[in-house]
């Protein structure tokens, strides 16, 4: 929507200075950005004496403003600086004058630069000086914007308000989020703090020896422990062993309590360091920047050299457990990095394994495209073939240069649907990774379900590092390259920090798949229930509730009783035969076409209570059967926004942002839709027929998994409107099993009921806004399969076209 202010300072810069040598006219409409911002810094440097004009606050145009004193209450030694001024004002947000009377710095416009000054942090009388017309002739914000925090701004705040005046230190956004400029803003504080000579930003000799000087623990208060908070913050949320995000708070005041140490407890598991709760140097390296240190022990490492037997050797003896290598070299380069002949077998031999790696140029924007992801996917995929790598392997695509934000979106990620395209349309045998900064990363993660991440750490500059916490899915993070000395033999390594969430490859050529030993564990209980006395669907439903009974059924006299009235008991008898043939609840197995790893406990409670409960005759309706899988989680992800809707007033964009989006923490996530899914159309095949042993291989083995939301959706909703309407059925029906639901996994969250809390002012829309949020993620689970079935097909008669015509030359 157009401003008629900024539309006034556009048309105004524009008219006044467009002739200036170096000028850029910025658009006029009416919107702000950093075209008018530059426009208008342009304008300033002209009346400053500059020429030609650029569109940089540098070093020259600091000066010539500082030389002018503080500009305030009725300065008018050049009307134009204050008109520029005001309008730059105006385009902020803020009511510099009555319009028309730009020109003189009126009692308004002392006003506005007092609530200015206020919202960066640093206080004072109404007065620009060049500290903060730095700050106002750019696109930064000082409030919080969308997706940012209270807490965060109060950080950004702190450090403007205590900094602002040294000499190294830039004024600050105060927006609420965490980027590479309060990532800066955060480096040069600490520097200041630990008395470095001349502060930089930069993680350089000085600071990293001042760091090791400077350890923080449990117990100690002072500056030095709110800086380091603060970046707890920053990285904040960490996970714990069993996956939960781990959440801290800013500790203004200075003071390393037990909540903070345990916080640093889960930082250091998650990013493998030597576990203390203090903040050791390695701690505040990993805080600091993406590489964390440099020089610290790590069992991975990658090269684009022959792993021969003597290297082999010497990888194993210095503590090296996983090697990643290419397993292509495009044409033309020099390289000579792809997997040589038989070398897979000698990693094997000497107890090392493999994660696969690929890349073709991959070092500018250009190489980046769908048609090119396509393309690279189907060669990953016979290349890993060709080298035997069993099914299941996630290949490492590489974004080798710094994306921006822009180039992600508009290039990065549609190059990794079309890879992700590409190996769907070969069964899903092989799973994507990214390599990449954390950015890239992160994003590719959430936009096309890439299972792990190979992060780019060393190269801590880069934009994609700065200001991005580590990916929660990375398994591999790159942090030192050096050069190997093994007697007469040298060659080029880099170092790599395993997490272990990917185990590499220990072996190829194996012709089962990942999730076969499950599917085995599941005929065992299949046979067990015959052998018990079980017959037809009872054997099935015996084998989801020995897979459920623990999680969903006793893990507590809470859970028990919940589970009982929602779904029934269990048949008691058949656990303890189980048991006592040996048998236990098998938690996890590995989904054959995502990679990711599945929760065997949610999904059978899930297929157990749709098989017992079929679904409503109505699609738009909600039922008991669905409380076991969707409607649940979706009861509990209710009770996750209200108690996070100071962080969240949009429901349908905390929906958007955090359900069922892959390597997103939430109550709600991925895998959880997922084992919804599954579950779903589990019990639909038992009920139309099947066992649950051939169910499982039909869609594990088969290409049942491919599809899954699309078919889930399709079978229980059909419409996004029934999708919607069902949500509102589940989140308000007072039918006995719902209303049961609502109050265990609602009000005991304590959280308002929808019922009740739709009777507030804005309540009813709101609650309508997530129940359209949840059908948005629905739509686009299943909109994703589509696209990748269609540009499957055109993107195959394109490519054999080609093939045709390049026959026929």
């Amino acid at each position: 929507m157009a401003d008629d202010q900024v539309l006034r300072a556009q048309k105004w810069v524009n008219s006044k200075y467009g002739s200036v040598s170096g000028y850029v006219r910025c658009p006029e409409n009416g919107q702000t950005g950093w075209g008018t911002m530059n426009s208008l810094l342009m304008a300033l440097q002209h009346e400053l004496g500059i020429s030609p004009v650029v569109a940089s606050f540098g070093p020259t145009t600091a000066a010539k403003f500082a030389a002018l004193g503080d500009i305030g209450f009725e300065w008018d030694k050049n009307r134009n600086i204050v008109a520029v001024l005001e309008y730059a004002l105006w385009c902020k947000g803020y009511w510099a004058v009555e319009p028309g009377s730009e020109g003189w710095f009126t009692g308004v416009t002392r006003d506005a630069v007092e609530s200015l000054r206020s919202n960066m942090g640093i206080g004072g009388e109404g007065v620009i000086n060049v500290q903060v017309a730095r700050g106002l002739m750019n696109m930064d914000a000082y409030v919080v914007v969308a997706g940012g925090t209270d807490e965060i701004r109060s950080i950004q705040q702190w450090l403007n308000r205590g900094y602002w005046n040294k000499d190294a230190y830039t004024i600050g956004p105060c927006d609420g989020i965490y980027s590479r400029d309060v990532q800066k803003s955060l480096m040069i504080a600490l520097q200041y703090e630990l008395g470095i000579a001349a502060p930089n930003g930069n993680f350089g000799p000085g600071t990293q020896a001042a760091l090791k000087s400077h350890p923080v623990a449990q117990g100690q208060s002072g500056v030095l422990v709110t800086l380091f908070s603060a970046a707890c913050v920053f990285n904040s949320p960490t996970y714990s062993a069993d996956g939960d995000a781990v959440r801290t708070t800013w500790r203004k005041e200075g003071t390393f309590d037990s909540g903070l140490a345990t916080w640093v407890t889960a930082f250091q598991r998650f990013n493998k360091l030597a576990v203390s709760g203090n903040g050791d140097y390695q701690t505040w390296a990993q805080l600091l920047v993406s590489m964390g240190d440099p020089d610290r022990k790590v069992t991975g490492a990658d090269t684009r050299y022959e792993i021969t037997s003597s290297r082999a050797k010497w990888l194993y003896d210095n503590g090296t457990r996983y090697i990643g290598r290419y397993i292509y070299d495009p044409p033309g380069s020099t390289l000579d990095k792809e997997i040589k002949p038989g070398e897979l077998q000698t990693i094997f031999d000497n107890d090392l394994r493999v994660f696969p790696i690929y890349q073709d140029n991959a070092r500018k924007l250009a190489d980046f495209t769908y048609t090119s992801g396509y393309q690279h996917g189907l060669n990953a995929h016979a290349q890993a073939e060709s080298y035997g790598f069993n099914r299941g392997t996630t290949i490492y695509f590489a974004v080798d240069y710094d994306a921006t934000s822009e180039e992600i979106a508009s290039a990065i990620v549609p190059y990794f649907q079309g890879v992700q395209a590409a190996l769907a349309s070969k069964g899903k045998k092989y799973t994507h990774g990214v390599y990449g900064s954390r950015n890239v990363c992160s994003t590719v993660s959430n936009k096309t379900f890439a299972r792990y991440s190979f992060v780019s750490g060393m190269s801590y500059g880069f934009s994609g590092n700065l200001g991005f916490p580590i990916p929660r899915n990375w398994t591999f993070n790159q942090i030192k390259e050096y050069k190997v000395t093994n007697g007469s033999d040298t060659f080029d390594l880099d170092n790599d920090a395993a997490s272990g969430l990917d185990k590499g490859v220990g072996s190829v050529n194996d012709t089962g798949g990942p999730a076969d030993s499950f599917l085995a564990y599941v005929q065992k209980l299949y046979d067990l229930a015959g052998t018990y006395g079980a017959t037809g669907q009872r054997r099935s439903q015996l084998v989801m509730e020995y897979i459920r009974h623990h999680d969903y059924g006793d893990k507590d006299l809470e859970n028990k009783l919940g589970w009982w009235y929602l779904i029934g008991s269990y048949d008691t008898g058949f656990v303890d035969y189980c048991d006592s043939n040996g048998m236990d609840v098998e938690n996890f197995f590995t989904d054959p076409f995502t990679g990711y790893q599945l929760g065997a406990p949610h999904m059978m409670a899930t297929a157990n209570a749709h098989l017992l409960k079929d679904q409503p005759g109505t699609k738009s309706d909600a039922n008991g059967g669905d409380v076991g899988g969707w409607a649940g989680d979706l009861m509990t992800f209710w009770a996750d926004w209200r108690n996070s809707e100071q962080e969240y007033a949009d429901p349908q964009q905390f929906c958007h942002d955090r359900l069922a989006v892959p390597g997103v923490a939430s109550t709600f996530g991925f895998n959880d839709l997922i084992e919804d899914a599954d579950g779903y159309l589990l019990a639909r095949a038992v009920r139309g027929g099947k066992n649950i042993v051939d169910a499982m291989k039909a869609h594990y083995n088969g290409s049942g998994g491919l599809s899954r939301f699309t078919s889930y959706f399709n079978g229980r909703w059909g419409t996004a409107t029934n999708c919607k309407t069902s949500a509102h059925h589940a989140l308000t029906d007072l039918e006995a099993t719902l209303s049961a639901a609502q109050l265990r996994l609602i009000t005991l969250a304590r959280a308002a009921l929808p019922n009740d809390y739709a009777l507030l002012p804005g309540g009813s829309d709101k609650l309508a806004a997530f129940e359209q949020g949840f059908a948005d993620a629905i739509v686009a689970r299943i909109g994703m399969e589509s696209r990748k079935a269609e540009t499957y097909k055109s993107n195959q008669q394109r490519y054999l076209a080609a093939a045709r015509t390049r026959a026929a030359r």
